[in-house]
């Protein structure tokens, strides 16, 4: 008897203590669903938010932020930053079949392939001698000596919304997060009142307006409190960031606050990130009812900087962007992204190369020069270039979309100044001597900003996922100073 009765209580203490193992497991794998979260809402630090990962960096940085000015469409090389006297000799001939053989071409496949000269002369401007077209009588005779212009640019995409994505994202896969998303969860935000990611769009009347998807600035599978924010150049900067009518702003904080007290009772049961965005946002959102305004507000800004950039601000232009953007820089906001979207110069290159570039010109020559007049160049980075090239074959007077040699240039964030890198063949068709990639542009840039590309990922999907990716990509340390 018994050894039948401790034979039912073995069972049972083994059926027990199974169901009790198995509630552990179960737990353990709903622990990220079902656990505790830190308190949120009128009492929580907003600073918190505003860390990044990466504490301590994993080296000493070289710049603090990055203002990428995009030129949407496929800036041609040939007519702005790369001489090719050569095409130039070859103009109306047969493009080398030993060029173009077995390359991938966009809208001129299966056409006859002609050469096509540049439409622009070139000369050399600076102490540094740096060949640029005639086109930038701003940009190269008063900047020239701060760029550092690298020809050998070279991506995987030939469609522009694939080349956007990919120029942004590191891959042409949509949903993965943009640059900008990936620095603020590396660096956080030094801005407590500002998105740490802003985007401003400006277009033109020259070329074909190229579109712009949000996802270009998305954060992918990064938390959503990483993603970047539209700012409108005319108008409300945010739509519905102000206050309706008759709502002070006293009752607006008892609102935000009674929301974010419901968010953080869901979030105690949950610990979703989405819902820690959701009250984030919304206490970001209140503080900038007040920062956005005074952001905009350019009414104090001296007279000579209304000269420099040749605005007064508000008119959605690129040179009222760019004057936004140095003062988005002066609050902390981590990366700053200006599209001009006039670039897609199919047809009649040689009048919309010159009008988009005059369009562009004084605005980004004044925007280096005020950042170094503030002594802040030194630690901002400045990125200028497009999802692609142009062809050296003629698409009537125009060129098509090209994917194997192009043009970007750097300033700033410990790049070297007056500096040339890489170039393409005689006819600007291949990259050929120092060959840089996007991913190297992003490890590079990664780089300056304190970060060690190969050691800063997130787990998704159960790999390790980087913004340069997988395939094999370096520093180029011969850029930088």
């Amino acid at each position: 008897m018994n050894r039948i009765e401790n034979g039912i209580y073995r069972r049972a203490f083994l059926q027990r203590k199974g169901v009790g193992i198995g509630s552990m497991a179960l737990g353990s794998m709903l622990a990220k669903s079902l656990g505790t979260a830190p308190a949120f809402g009128a009492d929580a630090d907003p600073k918190s938010a505003s860390r990044g990962i990466l504490q301590p960096l994993h080296h000493a940085p070289k710049a603090k932020r990055i203002i990428w000015l995009y030129m949407a469409g496929g800036m041609t090389h040939l007519e702005t930053f790369d001489h090719k006297p050569k095409l130039a000799q070859m103009h109306g001939q047969a493009m080398p079949e030993s060029i173009t053989k077995g390359q991938q071409i966009a809208q001129l496949q299966g056409q006859k392939l002609q050469c096509f000269a540049p439409q622009h002369p070139f000369k050399p401007w600076g102490q540094s001698g740096q060949v640029i077209s005639e086109i930038w009588p701003q940009l190269a005779s008063r900047c020239a000596d701060d760029m550092c212009i690298v020809r050998s640019l070279h991506t995987d995409a030939i469609n522009h919304d694939p080349a956007h994505t990919f120029m942004n994202t590191g891959t042409m896969i949509s949903g993965r997060p943009a640059m900008g998303s990936w620095l603020l969860y590396g660096l956080g935000n030094e801005s407590e009142n500002l998105p740490g990611f802003v985007v401003m769009v400006s277009t033109g009347k020259y070329g074909q307006r190229q579109p712009i998807a949000a996802r270009q600035w998305h954060s992918g599978f990064l938390p959503g409190q990483y993603q970047g924010v539209e700012f409108r150049g005319t108008g409300d900067p945010v739509l519905y960031v102000g206050n309706p009518k008759g709502v002070s702003g006293s009752q607006q904080r008892q609102v935000v606050d009674t929301i974010a007290s419901l968010n953080g009772i869901a979030n105690s049961r949950l610990d979703d990130p989405e819902i820690a965005t959701r009250i984030e946002q919304y206490e970001l959102a209140f503080r900038m009812q007040t920062s956005v305004p005074e952001l905009m507000d350019v009414s104090k800004e001296p007279e000579h900087v209304f000269d420099l950039y040749g605005t007064k601000g508000g008119d959605g232009s690129f040179a009222s962007n760019c004057l936004l953007a140095r003062r988005l820089a002066e609050r902390g906001v981590r990366f700053i992204q200006l599209y001009h979207r006039d670039w897609d110069h199919h047809g009649a290159v040689k009048t919309h190369s010159e009008g988009t570039a005059k369009e562009v010109d004084q605005g980004v020559a004044a925007l280096i020069t005020d950042l170094k007049q503030r002594d802040m160049l030194k630690d901002t980075i400045l990125v200028f270039g497009s999802e692609f090239g142009r062809t050296p074959m003629a698409q009537g007077d125009g060129r098509d979309h090209h994917l194997a040699g192009f043009t970007m240039w750097f300033a700033g964030g410990g790049f070297k100044p007056g500096f040339s890198y890489g170039a393409t063949d005689e006819f600007g068709y291949h990259a050929v001597e120092n060959r840089v990639s996007v991913h190297d542009v992003h490890a590079t840039l990664l780089h300056q900003l304190g970060i060690d590309y190969q050691r800063f990922s997130y787990k998704f999907q159960g790999l390790d996922t980087r913004l340069t990716g997988v395939e094999p990509c370096r520093v180029v340390h011969e850029l930088l100073s």
